[in-house]
């Protein structure tokens, strides 16, 4: 990647690089399998359309951008960029054989877009990692032309997603105290103050900015599947893999509080997102 290690966002491209990006990999069609009705309520909120030109943000294992792709059709273009070299190869191999899609390991807070490059840019869950959101918005909004569109999806607090609260609350009493959480910091709740992210997006120069709480039960793999995932990300997965050793001692616990919320032989748990849209 042309992006300098030591600069911005270097703990982000080592982790993605490394544990998360390992851990997103070795699960990824269950982890977008869980997320799959939020990036559809983004991609609808963003509407794409054929032959527009559209940027993927933190584009990951790349479904976001196949399902840009055909939205836009062959005579319309779609890159999608991210840190994740693990992600990218997933990405690189499903859209091989997709010729208006290209992958690009790149920091989308510093890479040098052409100015005005793009119709529209996109994101699922990829813009809540930057070091400089500000500066990583505004990056954004230089590539795209006057009026081109911003849609992304972000979660909302903590303790309005299940799947994520009801894992962790279930291990809290195994696991050892923890300072509270820095809600700036680069991570998944760095935008879950609607107040911050208007201010963010207004001081990267855009405009028409609406911010849509969305709520669904997301979720779809059965219970081991998902003691697995929830062993790995999110909130707990972040406590364990500082720690591994009480994972065994967590695990239990985990699966009697998700096994409720079985159904049809599937997990099911609230999901709470920001949609926002936003023009350039």
């Amino acid at each position: 990647m042309e992006d300098d290690e030591a600069g911005p966002n270097a703990a982000q491209i080592a982790f993605w690089n490394e544990a998360g990006g390992a851990a997103w990999a070795g699960s990824v069609e269950a982890l977008e399998r869980q997320i799959l009705p939020l990036g559809e309520a983004a991609l609808a909120a963003l509407g794409p359309r054929p032959g527009e030109r559209v940027l993927d943000v933190g584009c990951g294992a790349g479904a976001t951008s196949l399902a840009l792709a055909e939205a836009v059709g062959p005579s319309g273009r779609v890159v999608g960029v991210d840190v994740s070299r693990p992600l990218l190869a997933i990405a690189e191999a499903r859209g091989a054989a997709v010729a208006n899609l290209r992958f690009v390991e790149a920091d989308a807070q510093t890479h040098a877009f052409d100015h005005g490059g793009f119709d529209a840019a996109f994101s699922r869950f990829g813009v809540m990692f930057f070091d400089q959101p500000v500066e990583a918005f505004a990056n954004i909004r230089r590539a795209l032309r006057p009026g081109g569109r911003l849609a992304f999806v972000c979660w909302r607090a903590l303790a309005e997603n299940g799947w994520m609260r009801v894992p962790l609350a279930a291990a809290m009493p195994l696991l050892p105290p923890m300072p509270p959480p820095d809600p700036e910091a680069p991570g998944p709740f760095a935008l879950a103050d609607p107040a911050r992210l208007e201010a963010i997006l207004g001081a990267a120069g855009f405009a028409g900015l609406a911010i849509r709480p969305h709520d669904a039960e997301i979720g779809g793999n059965d219970l081991d599947t998902t003691v697995a995932l929830m062993l790995k990300v999110g909130p707990l997965g972040a406590v364990l893999r500082e720690e591994p050793e009480l994972a065994p001692k967590v695990e239990g616990a985990v699966r009697d509080a998700l096994a409720p919320h079985v159904r049809d032989g599937a997990v099911w748990l609230p999901g709470a997102v920001w949609i926002v849209t936003a023009r350039a």
